[in-house]
């Protein structure tokens, strides 16, 4: 009789079965959702794709000529403009009033919101319109051609830089950091 004993106490009843079932599989599932969770949080910003850094190649190649139309980068979601005290900003082509892509006008030589009409410089200071502030700009880093940092944007202020002497100097635009423009009025 003690050994039917021993060996009923060995077996598992159902009820345990179910119990150790639903645990691994609650197990399983809570492994997989931190894993899934892990991969979501880590950042994908890859170079030449916005949120990332662009290489526009060399100050000779890159820069628009002095007080002429900016370049637009459609895939970093800026322009590139040089002002007429030659110096170079990145400038965010997103509207400061509710988020509307802005555009370059050719014959006014200024940036208009189709939206709502406000309008700014080609440095991306306001002139008049909704738009509660100026333009948003990106870190500029202009380097020798080996790495080297040469300059960057200031992230207080987001003052554009002075367009170097050297035409191999590179520059890179960094998209991962905007700086938002001031308020005005």
């Amino acid at each position: 009789m003690s050994e039917t004993v021993a060996q009923n106490d060995l077996r598992m009843n159902r009820r345990e079965f179910l119990n150790l079932a639903w645990l691994a599989s609650l197990g399983f599932f809570v492994v997989n959702l931190g894993g899934v969770t892990y991969l979501f949080a880590l950042p994908r910003f890859r170079q030449g794709k916005f949120g990332g850094q662009f290489s526009l190649g060399r100050v000779g190649e890159a820069f628009p000529p002095p007080g002429g139309a900016p370049i637009n980068v459609p895939n970093g979601k800026f322009w590139l403009v040089r002002t007429q005290v030659n110096r170079v900003a990145a400038i965010y082509k997103v509207c400061t009033h509710l988020g509307c892509l802005y555009n370059w006008n050719n014959q006014e030589t200024k940036f208009i919101c189709p939206c709502h009409g406000s309008e700014f410089q080609p440095n991306g200071q306001y002139i008049r319109g909704p738009a509660p502030r100026n333009l948003d700009r990106f870190v500029i880093q202009l380097e020798t051609p080996d790495g080297q940092v040469l300059a960057s944007t200031d992230l207080a202020t987001g003052e554009p830089l002075p367009v170097p002497e050297d035409a191999s100097t590179v520059i890179r635009v960094d998209t991962g950091q905007r700086i938002l423009g001031e308020r005005h009025g």
